[in-house]
């Protein structure tokens, strides 16, 4: 009997259907058994007494114990069950042993890392630790590796590289640490004070000064006086209408836009005195920028043991912790409330290398010649060869670079330092009050962060976090130096009575923003290492001072402040350039800017506009100085942390013949061409300059670190979705595609309930965990989260082995 052809086609279908829901349920199984344990009772024989693992909607994880040690261990155990594959790329970036994970793609980014050789310097530091941090730390990995274990299959990332994870060692903490003084000091390579050098080497001294110089318009100083105003050089000095055919100016805007768009690590933090609260009690707001990704960097945890220094004598310590580390980052204790923002104090130093002629092998030094010590680094790469990278080391750190006339360049950075490195932090969940806390500031091994704390009395204070402040002598630290004279170079390590701070300023009010904090003597120590423009933090001041009373619910109003104040004055020099123009497109141009709402709110099309009109001003009047670096170095990119709003905004008020790029009749016709390559480019685009709103460009793009390794509908399901963000960089609110506020927290001392706690991306990284994504879309859409855990969802037990 013949089987007709459709039994076979059914046949097959039906197989097929079944095929793809075994392949699903499999897909299912895996994923489903790298979730985190939620529930239930574990015995653990390295605890000593019970500990109270517990979750709510959002996973916000609160762990009661009977002592901090056992605090420890869960903290490493709950970390592990969520977030492994994070710590697992941190503690791999910062020591350059990526591209064995993820393949050759990573091994640019080894190479380097793997130059400063971090994973040796924090076992160096591991081997400098007090004892008892040692032991926290043993605890730590202990809790880590054992949560790793206790998943039922390995995190998912593991299947897709088809790789295994690796054991959590003590000393890969410290390496956690060393993956933030990457991310926070422009990753380990100090490109500003090259590209300043390559300045230097190619224009007056007195240009270069005035086009680096800071803006007084827009800063906000803690102390001090404000910046001068810079002096415009005459045409003695530089006439760029004489600079050779040769030194042309198209094609820079590689050049200039990362110094006028890029965001960079930053972060707002503010606090306000009692007498401003309506509890008497002072409050404190803390957002910090940086990258974002699925999951968010920060982990929210509550941490609950008994301390007889803790009010009521149980220490309550709410706030976002770092996977990898057990200590709580920024938070509150019940008694302090705590946040950082990055100092952009100068960290980092290049120094002219020596070489004897006689045997290239030896450099001067103060006392004589030392040898360059050569470290052959194997860097593995899934799927090829060892790549070998040599290292030459000297006594202040690894020769990266050349200055500009050939001499090579070591790199001195602090955390080169194994001094660096400890887990004083950990103290703060136990400091009482603001003395306490800015006493304890220059003893942490962090990177040199602006600490402000707020205290259950009322207090406030600032200072400078970090115990490597190098107290430098006898050089220029913006450029690279000669420190083979005796007495020249670092000497030595700031002592914490150095350390500038601010304790309860008169007017009640204290606020960073990765701005210059202080002048004079404290800004010498700090040095520059490349500060904000400070509009962003002169916002943040005068919102501050609009106010005479604060909730929770008023500093995150600040927080989420997308005013466009700084964009104002070109909105209005916009208009008065178009003023005259018969131009249809700049017509249009005009009409759509002219009613400013001053907002980067997403359906703004006037403050795209406005904001593309000062780019593209910004990148025509410093292109004939660039171009003349570039002649010489062709490297040279604009000093990413130097936007030149001072000195372009100065030359377009005073309109310096001999300063104008020589394409230009004049300085209207530079403004006009700006408005017309705006028009242009945003006009040719879909629905044309009226279609052009600021949320078409400003997305959250938050995506997984492997997301690009999977087809595009499949990536969707690991990352946050893609959706319009309000805010930019010269505002309080920062937002830019993949980077943005990693948290923002607002919160009063003893008034923990009222707090607010915000964070993108959720607690987990597995898609099928109840907590993927949780509470990003209050993120978003800026609705305050409270700080305290909601109702208790889950809980799991851990009860030592008898």
């Amino acid at each position: 009997m013949t089987t007709r052809p459709w039994r076979i086609a059914r046949a097959v279908s039906l197989s097929l259907l079944i095929l793809l829901l075994a392949a699903f349920a499999a897909l299912w199984w895996l994923l489903a058994g790298g979730r985190a344990r939620l529930d239930g009772t574990r015995t653990v024989a390295a605890l000593q007494a019970p500990v109270t693992i517990s979750r709510d909607a959002l996973g916000t994880v609160t762990i009661d114990g009977g002592n901090r040690a056992d605090i420890t261990w869960a903290m490493g155990y709950v970390h592990a069950q969520e977030r492994f594959f994070q710590m697992d790329l941190m503690r791999r970036v910062s020591a350059g042993e990526l591209a064995a994970l993820v393949g050759p793609a990573a091994l640019p980014v080894d190479l380097n890392h793997r130059r400063h050789r971090l994973r040796a310097v924090t076992d160096a530091a591991w081997a400098q630790m007090p004892p008892a941090q040692q032991e926290v730390l043993r605890r730590y990995a202990a809790g880590v590796n054992a949560g790793l274990a206790d998943l039922r299959v390995r995190p998912w990332e593991y299947l897709l590289l088809g790789s295994q994870p690796q054991a959590w060692r003590p000393q890969d903490s410290a390496l956690v640490i060393a993956s933030m003084y990457l991310d926070l000091n422009s990753d380990g390579r100090n490109e500003r004070e090259l590209h300043i050098a390559q300045m230097r080497d190619a224009l007056p001294a007195s240009l270069v000064d005035f086009l680096l110089a800071p803006d007084p318009d827009w800063e906000a100083p803690l102390s001090g006086r404000l910046s001068r105003s810079p002096a415009i050089p005459g045409a003695d000095v530089l006439d760029v209408r004489q600079l050779p055919a040769s030194a042309t100016t198209t094609g820079l805007v590689a050049a200039l836009a990362p110094a006028l768009d890029a965001p960079r690590p930053g972060s707002n933090n503010f606090a306000v005195a009692g007498s401003l609260t309506g509890n008497g009690a002072a409050m404190l707001a803390n957002d910090m920028h940086l990258g974002l990704r699925v999951p968010n960097i920060w982990f929210r945890a509550r941490l609950r043991y008994p301390d007889a220094g803790a009010p009521h004598g149980r220490r309550d310590v709410n706030g976002v912790s770092l996977p990898g580390a057990p200590a709580i980052i920024a938070g509150s204790n019940g008694q302090i409330a705590w946040g950082f923002t990055n100092s952009y104090g100068d960290w980092a130093d290049w120094v002219r290398v020596q070489r004897d002629p006689a045997d290239p092998k030896r450099y001067k030094v103060p006392d004589g010649w030392a040898t360059l010590e050569t470290h052959d680094e194997h860097i593995k790469v899934k799927g090829r060869h060892d790549t070998i990278l040599k290292v030459d080391d000297t006594r202040w750190g690894p020769i990266m670079a050349t200055d500009t006339d050939g001499t090579p360049l070591a790199l001195a950075w602090i955390a080169q330092q194994p001094r660096a490195y400890n887990l004083d932090l950990l103290r703060m969940e136990r400091v009482a009050n603001v003395a306490d806390a800015l006493q304890l500031a220059p003893t942490l091994g962090m990177p040199p962060q602006n600490l402000l704390v707020a205290d259950a009395s009322g207090n406030i204070g600032w200072t400078i976090v970090g115990n490597s402040i190098p107290l430098r002598v006898g050089f220029d630290p913006q450029l690279p130096a000669d420190w083979s004279a005796p007495g020249s170079g670092w000497q030595g390590w700031a002592a914490p009575a150095q350390y500038p701070r601010i304790e309860n300023p008169a007017d009640g009010r204290l606020w960073t923003a990765n701005n210059r904090t202080v002048d004079g003597a404290a800004l010498a120590l700090l040095g520059n290492g490349g500060h904000d423009l400070g509009a962003r933090a002169r916002q943040i001041r005068d919102d501050l001072h609009a106010r005479a009373s604060f909730t929770p619910g008023d500093l995150l109003d600040i927080q989420l402040d997308n005013r466009a104040v700084f964009l104002t004055r070109w909105q209005q020099l916009l208009q008065r350039t178009l003023t005259d123009s018969r131009d249809p497109a700049l017509q249009q141009l005009r009409q759509l800017t002219e009613h400013w709402r001053g907002h980067a709110a997403v359906d703004s099309v006037d403050y795209r506009l406005v904001r593309a009109f000062r780019t593209q001003v910004s990148e025509a009047v410093l292109a004939p100085f660039a171009a003349r670096v570039k002649q010489r170095h062709a490297d040279f990119s604009w000093p990413r942390e130097n936007s030149a709003e001072a000195a372009v905004w100065m030359l377009l008020h005073d309109q310096p013949a001999w300063l104008l790029d020589p394409k230009y009749a004049d300085w209207h016709a530079l403004l006009v061409d700006a408005a017309k390559q705006v028009a242009d480019e945003l006009g040719r685009q879909p629905g044309g300059l009226a279609a052009r709103t600021w949320g078409e460009r400003n997305r959250s793009d938050i995506k997984h670190p492997l997301a690009a390794a999977l087809p595009t509908w499949l990536a969707r399901y690991i990352d946050m979705p893609d959706q319009p963000l309000p805010g930019d960089n010269n505002m309080p609110r920062v937002a830019a595609p993949g980077f943005g506020a990693s948290e923002r927290l607002d919160v009063s001392p003893g008034h923990e309930a009222q707090g607010i706690l915000e964070m993108p991306g959720g607690q987990s990284d597995n898609p099928l965990s109840p907590f993927f994504g949780a509470g990003h879309e209050d993120w978003v859409e800026g609705r305050p989260t409270p700080l305290l855990p909601g109702k208790t969802e889950h809980t799991l037990v851990l009860t030592p082995a008898r």
